[in-house]
């Protein structure tokens, strides 16, 4: 006997396609993650990627099928994806600028403690015991996540411009991720916060989550992904390897032989 069947990837797409109109904006497209890997997907302006993450996470009428683990979520609203374990974070960042930062994480995590109103308003010592529990989780997560504390009594437009990235990815990410999927996460960055974010993607996948990346910058993605999906025109070009993806003359022509 050959042993039990490996598990089904993280996350599975097959043949992912996105129409606006008579524009084709994704044709095609199937992909794998599997927990604990990193799956950059890149291409040039207009190759379809965000539409790729859009179809992904039904963000978008689409063609095509998803399945989270061995099950078929094809037919799910976002917010339900979000409940099994698939979060994400946007190009832009996200969050309440009239918040601090740390009001910010604890707004993601209250609704998951589950008090009602009443409750809070009859028994304020177990609201407020509830409360301190939330703000020391919050705190825990943000500092995981690269937020020092020292940032966390400000708003989010008050700190450096790294620290916001971090703290998108962090709200995204909340109390858990089985798949995480960046559009971006790089974008404005450069010297120490860009290492920043590596060793957080490196960290993240040793602790076994999934990570989709979409990422016009050439070093990040090249040095922390497992696999690589070149896109172009909404189509797939090629996959594999970095090594594999450097050397492919189709993706030199169509991507990188154009970055600066």
């Amino acid at each position: 006997m050959n042993g039990a069947a490996p598990p089904p990837p993280a996350m599975r797409v097959e043949r992912l396609g996105v129409r606006y109109g008579a524009l084709v904006a994704l044709q095609d497209v199937s992909w794998h993650v599997a927990a604990g890997e990193i799956l950059g997907i890149i291409g040039p302006n207009g190759a379809g990627k965000s539409s790729c993450y859009d179809a992904a996470t039904h963000m978008a009428a689409r063609s095509g099928r998803v399945w989270l683990g061995g099950r078929d979520v094809t037919e799910l609203p976002p917010h339900a994806l979000a409940g099994l374990g698939l979060k994400r974070a946007f190009q832009q960042n996200n969050f309440f600028t009239t918040m601090t930062v740390l009001d910010n994480m604890v707004a993601v995590l209250a609704p998951e403690a589950g008090t009602g109103l009443l409750p809070s308003l009859l028994l304020p010592l177990r609201e407020a015991r509830r409360r301190a529990a939330l703000e020391s989780e919050a705190a825990a997560l943000l500092e995981r996540f690269g937020v020092p504390r020292a940032l966390h009594g400000l708003r989010p437009p008050n700190i450096p411009y790294g620290s916001q990235r971090m703290l998108s990815i962090a709200l995204a990410f909340g109390r858990g991720a089985r798949v995480l999927m960046l559009d971006e996460p790089a974008a404005g960055l450069g010297g120490a916060d860009m290492a920043h974010l590596a060793a957080l993607l490196r960290r993240l996948r040793g602790e076994g989550v999934a990570i989709v990346l979409i990422e016009h910058h050439m070093d990040l993605i090249m040095s922390v992904a497992d696999r690589i999906l070149v896109l172009d025109q909404g189509r797939p070009l090629a996959s594999g390897p970095p090594q594999a993806i450097q050397a492919d003359p189709r993706v030199r022509e169509a991507y990188l032989g154009q970055a600066a």
